[in-house]
């Protein structure tokens, strides 16, 4: 027979179990990087938020049309049995806005130096907006492809001014090396309505952005009425891999949000 304090003992680890289970399921964050860069770009940021207990997964763009690259984002969503806090990146952006609409499971989005479209508008235009960009006097010749269109690369000489400056020369050498091509096609989609009107957005951006002006991240951050707007001081239009911390934060707010 089990003594009185055996007995407690075993109640103690049945609630200390129970307790346990309880726990709220943390969001799952879904990363979508941008055109000329890839999801390895995220990992400064997966690091810190796998070691705060969230399950990430960065999303393979392909980069090649705006619904194309929605709808494989509207299909992993979908696939996730837990609330999701969809997350892009630059050209990203488009994709996030158009993929979350209609996913009862997506609780946030998050806007990282990225495109947040209203409907009819496309990231080659919205890129037009405002002056200052370097990005588009920094691409090389477009390459035709088969089927038609044509694959967008950066100068890789250039890469590091129009798209990286806060990174190390090094660093940059090899992102740019590594970049993948956006098509002419998706630059030039007009976006649908965009989810940003019905899901709380939050934006983060760096004021030191030569790919996006900041002044367009203003525009777009002060018309999508985001919960915060969070501006990195020095930072590039990669500031996910230069200031991790900061949009991790960003991140981590938009998922423990109610």
């Amino acid at each position: 027979m089990k003594t009185f304090a055996a007995i407690l003992t075993s109640v103690g680890l049945l609630l200390t179990g129970a307790a346990a289970t309880a726990q709220p399921t943390k969001p799952t964050v879904v990363l979508v990087h941008g055109a000329f860069a890839d999801s390895s770009s995220w990992y400064g940021v997966i690091a810190i938020l796998q070691k705060d207990g969230y399950p990430v997964i960065a999303s393979a763009n392909p980069l090649r049309s705006v619904k194309g690259d929605a709808d494989i984002a509207r299909a992993l969503v979908a696939s996730i049995n837990t609330p999701v806090v969809l997350v892009g990146h630059s050209y990203g952006g488009m994709v996030i806005s158009n993929a979350a609409n209609g996913q009862a499971n997506v609780k946030s989005l998050v806007y990282v130096a990225a495109f947040a479209p209203e409907a009819g508008e496309s990231a080659d235009g919205l890129g037009k907006k405002f002056p200052g960009s370097l990005v588009g006097p920094a691409l090389a010749p477009p390459v035709p492809l088969p089927g038609g269109g044509h694959d967008l690369y950066v100068q890789q000489e250039k890469f590091h001014d129009a798209f990286a400056p806060d990174l190390p020369a090094d660093a940059a050498k090899l992102a740019a090396a590594a970049q993948r091509p956006v098509t002419d096609i998706a630059f030039g989609e007009p976006a649908t309505e965009p989810a940003w009107k019905t899901i709380p957005s939050w934006f983060v951006y760096g004021d030191h952005d030569t790919a996006i002006v900041p002044k367009l991240h203003d525009f777009m951050a002060e018309r999508a009425h985001p919960r915060a707007t969070t501006v990195v001081p020095g930072a590039s239009h990669v500031v996910m891999i230069s200031h991790a911390d900061a949009v991790a934060k960003v991140i981590e707010d938009a998922a423990n949000a109610q």
